[in-house]
């Protein structure tokens, strides 16, 4: 562990909101820089366009068909933040416990402020299940994040996603269709994709990470296989590597590859399946020599971070502490002091007992969060562009107040529902996540004490 960078000087107070420091570049008022002015702009702007819309995952290519959100009445475009803060504290206040809204790490700090949990994507499924009188389940954050916790809730509970196109291009990166011809082709190299060899194992296991689609989820509980989380990654693959010869790892080559790796795998063994080349672009033998068939997909996210930005945080701050997510690529992981998933890093910092510097390489609204709550420490994102996840952005207080303010209408607005032929199998695939846990699985979810 490097030695910590200790000041007794009292730290400027930092603003946690993402938003104000974007208004602030684009106004002219700081000398910070952005990925995209557009950030400014309410995201209604962008819900008739097609893609993610500005922020780290623009130049991702969206699927056809991807949900769009309709028109956001005026009221809600128009209102100031403050008044949209009123609004929906006074709808909160009406709905009382008929309602629970949960807050991702990477939601901007105005929509935060009144989540009831915040945590990450399974954490807060499962915070979902502490209230199981809830009507509503309200989720901010992604649409993959909302199916999970309609998998998780009981059939009459609503879960209501505020805005449609808050999509995920990582998990769009895997498609159905694109998984079952990869599942067909290595058949085809394979054989029999059930029968199990003279050690019990069956040619593949599959194994997705949390950030996909139910129906993916769904395609992995058929097929014997299991759902990972950033935390869990590598008690998952013990799991699959005890019952198949290899492992099928969607949608994240990097947190594939990372966990991999640290458990002995070397690189050749872990080829890459581009589902737009036949075999995934690998050969016969190398697929036959697979220990991990990782998945050509990313985070666009955690794709920005480099090593030249952690030499550069090491050299203006001697004794830095780096902590990066496990999405990064792995040149980024391996430069780094350590990598952990987004609630390993929330506790690192609250763990710290001594005044130190740390550089984190994660989603910028939950490190600007970071450093407002933690003044005690020098707390940096690694990449010094402003440059939030596109669809988390998607997520806003005028779309939190209009859900919101519909349920006190008795109008369900934004409901996402799991058909129950991929509920079903995509439930298996969780319960045996479950039942896989790591030696000291983190705790549930933290509550929002504001």
């Amino acid at each position: 562990m490097p030695a910590v960078n200790i000041t007794l000087q009292p730290r400027p107070e930092v603003d946690p909101s993402v938003d104000h420091a974007i208004q602030a570049i684009v106004a002219g008022s700081s000398t910070a820089e952005t990925c995209n002015t557009d950030l400014a702009a309410g995201p209604w702007d962008f819900d008739d366009r097609p893609g993610y819309g500005p922020g780290s995952s623009m130049g991702d290519v969206i699927p056809t068909g991807s949900p769009r959100q309709g028109e956001l009445p005026k009221e809600y475009r128009e209102a100031s933040e403050e008044e949209l803060a009123g609004r929906i504290r006074a709808a909160k206040q009406i709905l009382g416990e008929r309602v629970v809204v949960l807050g991702h790490f990477y939601q901007r700090e105005e929509v935060i402020a009144h989540a009831d949990y915040v945590g990450d994507s399974f954490q807060l499924a499962n915070a979902a299940l502490e209230h199981p009188d809830a009507e509503a389940i309200v989720f901010c954050g992604v649409h993959f994040m909302a199916e999970t916790a309609d998998l998780l809730s009981r059939p009459e509970q609503a879960v209501i996603l505020p805005n449609l196109a808050a999509g995920c291009s990582m998990a769009d990166m895997a498609d159905i269709d694109q998984v079952e011809e990869c599942w067909e082709q290595l058949a085809e190299v394979y054989g029999d994709m059930d029968a199990v060899d003279a050690d019990g194992l069956v040619p593949v296991i599959p194994v997705t990470y949390m950030n996909s689609s139910a129906a993916i989820k769904g395609f992995v509980g058929r097929h014997g296989g299991i759902v990972c989380t950033s935390s869990n990654a590598r008690t998952v693959l013990e799991w699959a590597f005890a019952r198949g010869r290899r492992v099928l790892f969607f949608p994240d080559q990097h947190l594939g590859r990372n966990t991999a790796k640290a458990m002995g795998v070397p690189l050749e063994q872990m080829p890459m399946w581009n589902p737009r080349k036949p075999l995934g672009g690998a050969s016969v033998d190398q697929l036959d020599a697979a220990r991990v068939i990782l998945w050509h997909g990313f985070c666009s996210v955690h794709r920005r971070f480099s090593v030249a930005q952690i030499d550069k945080a090491r050299a203006d701050f001697p004794g830095v502490r780096v902590i990066v997510h496990p999405e990064c690529p792995m040149e980024v992981v391996d430069a780094a002091d350590e990598s952990g998933s987004t609630d390993y890093i929330r506790r690192a910092i609250e763990g710290a007992t001594e005044p130190t510097t740390f550089a984190i390489g994660t989603e910028v609204n939950l490190v600007q969060r970071l450093a407002a709550q933690h003044p005690q420490h020098r707390i940096f994102c690694l990449d010094p562009v402003v440059c939030p996840c596109s669809t988390m952005y998607r997520i806003h207080p005028g779309y939190l107040a209009w859900v919101l303010e519909g349920l006190v209408a008795g109008e369900v607005r934004n409901r996402i529902a799991v058909p129950q032929d991929v509920a079903d199998p995509a439930r298996l695939a969780l319960d045996r996540m479950l039942a896989a846990k790591p030696p000291s699985a983190p705790a549930a979810a933290w509550e929002n004490a504001s």
